[in-house]
Formats: C-alpha cells, structure tokens, sequence
C-alpha cells in the first residue's frame, strides 16, 4: 500500500521552515490505519519483543496497537510531570528545540526486551532519550519501528546498532 498518499505535509508548523508531516489522514483511514499497524508489528513481532515502548504522544498511536496485536505491554513514556509515581528522565535536543522525557522507574523488569514504536524518525533526539531510559531501567531495546523518516535529518546515525523498520521515507 501507498502510505504516502495519507500523508498531509504542512508547512511552517510548528514554526517557519519546518515542513511538519500530518498523520492524521492516515490514521484516520481504517485500511491505512490497519496496514500500518501490521507491519509495524510484524517487525516488533520478529525481534521478540517482551514490550513495546511509545514516546509522548503520536508514540501512542502506533505503539499500543502493535503491542495489542503482540499481546504484549505497552509502556509509554511521557513528558515530565505526566506520570504519578517514581520515574527516571533524560533531556535532549529535538529538530526545533530542547525536550525532556521520563518513563517509570518501575515499567521494565531487567533483561525485558522492548521494540521502541514512534510515527517519525527525523534528527534521533527521542529515540536516543527514549534508548537511555529503557536502558537505564535495565531494558534491551532489540528494534525501532517508525512509520516515517526524514533521511535528509540523519537521524539513523545516532541509532546505530539497532534494526529499524520504516515505512515511508522522505
């Protein structure tokens, strides 16, 4: 399937010179939506995973479906102050600013094996935060799967050593 037909590019958004890839007609489209999803899965599927982690917010969207169709958990790691009890952060630099997440303390068991689902995969600023934390609570990340990447940002350089999975490239 053509994934690229339901995606909407917006200009200047959130702030001049960013071309900003709109996702919501995608997901807003059931076969789309579901084709994605399955092969996203497939992926996580194929590197074994015990989870499936998702970054704040369109992590969500595509990570606890595919870790639905795993029967697996999904864990999500938000921004701070979103989660009640005891958690761990690591701050980082996005394309167009700075970024903090945090993850539970608690949310992986050492040695758990986890697939790290987002929809974009532009500079590598959330994944590398996102590797740190799962690292740091003693997670093995086997597996990145994105529906998206900016090639021109290099992001996949600042993820080396991991299988990745994505669907469309820009």
């Amino acid at each position: 399937m053509n994934l690229e037909k339901f995606i909407t590019n917006v200009p200047d958004f959130p702030l001049p010179g960013i071309q900003f890839k709109d996702i919501t007609p995608l997901i807003g489209d059931g076969e789309a939506y579901r084709y994605a999803i399955n092969e996203l899965a497939d992926f996580a599927k194929k590197q074994a995973a015990d989870l499936v982690v998702g970054p704040d917010a369109r992590g969500f969207i595509f990570g606890s479906p595919v870790s639905y169709a795993l029967g697996v958990g999904f864990i999500p790691v938000r921004k701070p102050g979103k989660l009640p009890r005891a958690t761990i952060q690591y701050d980082y630099d996005l394309e167009y600013g700075k970024n903090t997440l945090a993850m539970h303390k608690d949310a992986i068991k050492p040695g758990q094996k986890v697939v790290i689902i987002d929809d974009l995969l532009a500079t590598g600023g959330t994944m590398e935060a996102t590797i740190k934390l799962i690292e740091a609570a003693g997670g093995i990340v086997v597996g990145l799967g994105f529906l998206i990447e900016l090639v021109e940002l290099k992001g996949r350089e600042r993820l080396k050593g991991f299988p990745v999975k994505v669907l469309i490239k820009y």
